[in-house]
């Protein structure tokens, strides 16, 4: 008998939005709601290639935008070859903390590189593997940065105009297409985000699991 296929969950934002909280609680919540294996990676450092590959993008030298494009784009390609498709084809609930969108939020947003020619390389580093459902937690950069600690990465000194534009690509994505999105504001207290979280991720997967059902965390996207 053949396995049903899993789910893909990404979630994305800025750095200090509260990810890796809310994917851990997601991840557990999931694994107990459909009772399949849940693998939490992440872009860039999901394998041992990718944990290279994110201490010369992060931590190395400086690098030209199309440069940095490209080591995100080999590091997407060969992390969804051994993780993300063996995860999903063994019916895993597969939970990604940054995809193919922080690329385009962040190499075309930020670094303002044609936004079609990164969606078109990240499409096909992936073979267009989309998940379905991602989750973003929207916070103004200047608060998200009040909560980072330790020295700063290649991203995070990026300067304030960067990050503005990169949160806006990404609510950009999400208003283009919310039938994957899930839009959160992630200044709300963390209980109430990561309920609404998992209200919103049953729906859009066919969940049926006993969950609050109010609102009191989800914005709309502008």
């Amino acid at each position: 008998m053949s396995t049903a296929r899993g789910y893909f969950v990404s979630f994305e934002g800025g750095d200090g939005v509260g990810k890796t909280t809310h994917i851990s609680l997601l991840g557990d919540w999931l694994g107990e709601v459909t009772g399949r294996e849940v693998v939490l990676t992440r872009e860039p450092g999901g394998t041992e290639l990718g944990s290279t590959l994110r201490q010369a993008v992060l931590h190395g030298e400086d690098l030209d935008p199309r440069t940095e494009a490209l080591l995100y784009a080999a590091d997407r390609a060969h992390h969804v070859a051994t993780v993300v498709r063996p995860a999903l084809a063994r019916g895993a609930v597969v939970v990604t903390d940054r995809y193919l969108d922080s690329s385009v939020a962040y190499q075309a947003g930020g670094r303002e590189l044609a936004e079609q020619e990164i969606e078109d390389l990240s499409r096909w580093a992936t073979g267009s593997l989309l998940p379905d459902v991602t989750v973003l937690l929207d916070l103004d950069p200047v608060e998200a940065a009040g909560r980072l600690g330790g020295p700063p990465d290649r991203l995070e000194r990026a300067g304030s105009d960067f990050h503005r534009r990169t949160r806006e690509a990404f609510l950009r994505r999400a208003a283009a297409d919310p039938d994957r999105w899930i839009v959160m504001d992630a200044s709300a207290p963390r209980e109430d985000v990561q309920a609404q979280i998992r209200v919103d991720v049953a729906a859009r997967l066919g969940l049926t699991p006993a969950v609050p059902a109010h609102h009191p965390a989800e914005r709309e996207s502008p």
